[in-house]
């Protein structure tokens, strides 16, 4: 039998070399190839003559009776509206975020509730003493709460203890980087380690019926750090963004096999803990200044919930021979191709201009929807003129200048008629805007209309 060689594995990507390289060439990160024992192949999953055995199974048909999922409620309403109406039991979820976000607050509070509610939780620390996790709960003012606390690393270990008593509701794991198995030839935190912790804590999940969470850390670009393929054995990933500057968080669903996609949770980080924001447009519309030049109100929809956000851009002559375009919560190649659209049919000027694009509130803005809105603001900008503060916009420019519909138009506008809004600025074609939830709209079908109308509210200056 030839001998087994060292394996290579990325610590960014997971992928496996047979020899040690200073960059990974699937993801082109640099210095993260970690030397890593091989598995050792199963025994007994051979025969004498080679062959693999296996048992055979049952198949079914599609057709059959079918019941929805059971939900655990948490009675933390943007928590359950995320994860489609509650935790399903057996479920595995993956959620991440910057250090200091908020993640371990939000899971102390669910955990709170369900074991006030009678559930049996667990919360497993791998990063804090169990003195830690207790002084968080006292400033939340959660301490008699019977939740189940511990501070321990070894997934062996923690299944074992899991198992003795009633089986409970939810656990969460604080988080997955910190677990090690010894099972798994490998330092903790290696991607070998993270995919066989996580592996087995879903095999206890799926068997005994207990919803898991698992906490995961993020990379400098956002992303889940470890294999990916953690995120695939999941049934739900979670984001927790916000800025540091902003007490607001958004928490977004960007997979679930039991809810929606892209659905969003607002929070404010409060003293006690994270508080529900009911009504997300008014807390990111609250402060704006009505009578500056460019800020444009966009009536976007994140998930099934509309949500209006200020739009705010700042357009300046450039003493630089390459301007600067600088964006903060929107796509930057976006952006490029709205001014490109802008110079090339809108007239405009923009190559001599430092361009600065901001979502205000701290709220990602991913929808092309929101290219209408963006060029108000930036030809606003330009001009000088005042967008009208009582108007919305929304509609996708397309790269021939045509401005194109987008969907779920009748919700955008009834949330802007219940905020008090009277205009809306959207596409000329589509029929999904119902009667308009009683606004005066105005409809464009290129971006030279768009470019027309703010330019006749200009003051009397010449535009270079």
């Amino acid at each position: 039998m030839a001998k087994r060689g060292p394996t290579y594995t990325c610590q960014n990507c997971g992928a496996v070399y047979h020899r040690w390289q200073g960059k990974c060439d699937a993801c082109g990160t640099w210095s993260s190839l970690s030397e890593e024992a091989q598995a050792a192949p199963v025994p007994g999953a051979r025969g004498s003559s080679g062959k693999a055995r296996g048992r055979v199974f049952a198949l079914e048909s599609l057709k059959g009776d079918t019941q929805d999922a059971p939900r655990i409620v948490s009675r933390i309403g943007e928590l359950d509206r995320v994860t489609g109406g509650g935790f399903v039991p057996g479920s595995v979820l993956l959620i991440g975020g910057d250090p200091g976000i908020g993640k371990s607050t939000l899971l102390m509070q669910a955990c709170a509730a369900l074991a006030l509610s009678g559930r049996r939780v667990v919360y497993v620390s791998g990063e804090e003493s169990t003195g830690q996790v207790r002084l968080r709960a006292e400033r939340m003012g959660l301490a008699d709460a019977p939740v189940d606390l511990a501070s321990e690393t070894n997934v062996e270990d923690i299944i074992a203890t899991l198992g003795q008593g009633t089986r409970p509701a939810l656990v969460v794991i604080d988080s997955i980087q910190t677990m090690w198995s010894g099972e798994v030839e490998s330092a903790p935190g290696t991607v070998t380690q993270v995919r066989g912790s996580a592996q087995a804590l879903i095999r206890y999940a799926k068997t005994s019926g207990a919803c898991l969470i698992l906490v995961g850390h993020v990379t400098k670009d956002g992303q889940i750090a470890g294999p990916r393929v953690v995120e695939h054995m999941v049934d739900a990933v979670l984001s927790f963004e916000g800025e540091g500057a902003h007490a607001f968080r958004i928490l977004r669903g960007q997979k679930n096999r039991f809810g929606a996609t892209d659905e969003i949770g607002v929070f404010e980080m409060t003293g006690k803990g994270l508080s529900e924001v009911g009504n997300p447009s008014a807390l990111f519309l609250a402060g704006r200044d009505q009578a500056a030049p460019g800020a444009a109100v966009f009536a976007g929809v994140e998930g099934t919930r509309p949500v209006l956000v200020e739009i705010q851009a700042l357009v300046a002559p450039t003493s630089l021979g390459t301007p600067r375009r600088a964006v903060v919560g929107w796509e930057n190649s976006r952006l490029a191709m709205v001014l490109a659209v802008l110079e090339t049919h809108g007239g405009l000027r923009l190559g001599q201009h430092d361009v600065y694009l901001n979502v205000a509130g701290g709220l990602r803005v991913n929808e092309p929807a929101a290219d209408l809105a963006v060029a108000a603001a930036l030809v606003s900008s330009l001009t000088g003129a005042i967008l009208p503060p009582e108007s919305v916009y929304f509609g996708e420019i397309a790269l021939s200048g045509a401005i194109r519909p987008v969907s779920v138009a009748a919700a955008r506008l009834r949330e802007a008629s219940k905020l008090g809004f009277e205009a809306a600025l959207m596409p000329s074609g589509g029929a999904d805007a119902g009667d308009g939830g009683g606004l005066n709209l105005k409809r464009f079908g290129h971006v030279t209309e768009l470019v027309a109308d703010i330019a006749a509210r200009a003051p009397r200056r010449d535009v270079k």
